[in-house]
């Protein structure tokens, strides 16, 4: 059993899919949420309302992340709301989905941006309110470290995520702060939608994926809460992927 009670969690792309997940996730252990959420206001009310049926304080933001405006303002709320931060997970992603011949510096500007520098501000925001230690778990993908059709610019910002999140580990490991990295194989959530190739993904991740089936973000919310856990306290600046096997076959 994983007691999470008093401690406060911010989970930003809170509202669906895998952020949703993780957020319900910490919230049954006992851990006051705040999601953040960009454009889907219905999602973010179901949320907080599935959230709060825990028994817990949850509370929705609404924020670009990567905006330095928007990120202030939310952080006061938060501030105000919550008082401390014991957990951070760094889910909102977005990106340009094209082949790399077609993409443009605004392009891949954008993706670096919101995919790898959100964090590091993310971060920065966080520290001052993490006052016993806190963690840090930064959601990447397999993209990092594969070639992916039409992923060139997200893949490369996640790698730079991934690389940042070793950086800062060694940073702020003396503040009793663990910074580490969650890579999630191909799950089936509204953000694969986005891709051209979604169907061809999904055929392809089940036929070559050794457990059988693929990932869910239930899957990838329990690996979560190991990695916020006690459990986990010794590990730091590490990628651990959860994909059933899929990384490790030719």
């Amino acid at each position: 059993m994983i007691d999470l009670t008093g401690k406060v969690a911010l989970v930003t792309g809170g509202t669906r899919g895998i952020g949703r997940a993780i957020a319900l996730r910490l919230a049954r252990q006992g851990c006051s949420v705040a999601v953040n959420f960009m454009r889907n206001r219905k999602a973010a009310a179901e949320a907080i309302e599935l959230l709060e049926a825990t028994g817990v304080k949850a509370k929705a933001y609404r924020a670009n992340v990567g905006n330095e405006k928007d990120l202030h303002d939310m952080f006061e709320k938060f501030h105000e709301d919550f008082g401390r931060i014991d957990i951070l997970i760094s889910n909102a992603a977005s990106g340009v989905l094209k082949p790399a011949m077609e993409l443009t510096r605004r392009h891949w500007s954008w993706t670096m941006d919101i995919n790898a520098a959100t964090l590091l501000h993310l971060v920065q925001h966080c520290v001052p309110l993490m006052k016993d230690g806190g963690k840090v778990v930064a959601i990447s993908s397999l993209g990092s470290v594969r070639a992916i059709p039409n992923y060139s610019a997200v893949g490369a910002s996640k790698a730079a995520l991934e690389s940042l999140v070793r950086h800062l580990a060694v940073e702020l490991a003396p503040q009793n702060i663990n910074v580490n990295t969650l890579s999630a194989g191909v799950v089936d959530t509204d953000a694969l939608k986005h891709f051209p190739n979604r169907d061809e993904m999904i055929s392809n991740s089940e036929k070559k994926t050794p457990a059988g089936r693929l990932v869910t973000s239930e899957d990838v919310a329990d690996v979560a809460l190991f990695m916020i856990s006690d459990y986990a306290k010794m590990i730091h600046g590490t990628t651990i992927v959860v994909d059933g096997g899929y990384h490790v076959v030719a």
